[in-house]
């Protein structure tokens, strides 16, 4: 079973895409925020990581690049989900090394479709 970590300072938002997760057969682990987000991978790796842009103690994209320059860290599929649309912003994402760009609000055809288009699902 491939896993996925959640990482947003929103419990609503970690509720919504644990379930559509769940349901596509993911094992799912949440974390609040970039640190804590960091501090899971530095035990292990997961398949894909959901990450939000704006939360507390370390955003998405200074967590992204520390991802990034871990050994392995490479490996996860990014999608970064946030409600920031400036195409700089995008572009930063992905320069950062984000996979793929979902926008909040997002439900489970949004999801399914950004799964598909990484080869997740």
């Amino acid at each position: 079973m491939k896993t996925f970590l959640v990482v947003d300072d929103s419990r609503v938002i970690r509720n919504v895409a644990r379930r559509i997760l769940e349901a596509l057969n993911f094992k799912v682990d949440e974390a609040a925020d970039g640190q804590q987000a960091l501090d899971a991978c530095l035990r292990g790796l997961p398949d894909a990581i959901l990450l939000d842009w704006n939360m507390p103690v370390m955003d998405g994209i200074q967590f992204l690049r520390a991802l990034r320059a871990l050994p392995g860290g490479d490996a996860p599929i990014v999608l970064f989900c946030t409600t920031e649309t400036e195409l700089t912003k995008i572009q930063t994402a992905i320069e950062a090394g984000a996979n793929e760009y979902i926008m909040k609000p997002f439900d489970s055809e949004i999801v399914e479709s950004k799964l598909s288009q990484v080869g997740l699902l």
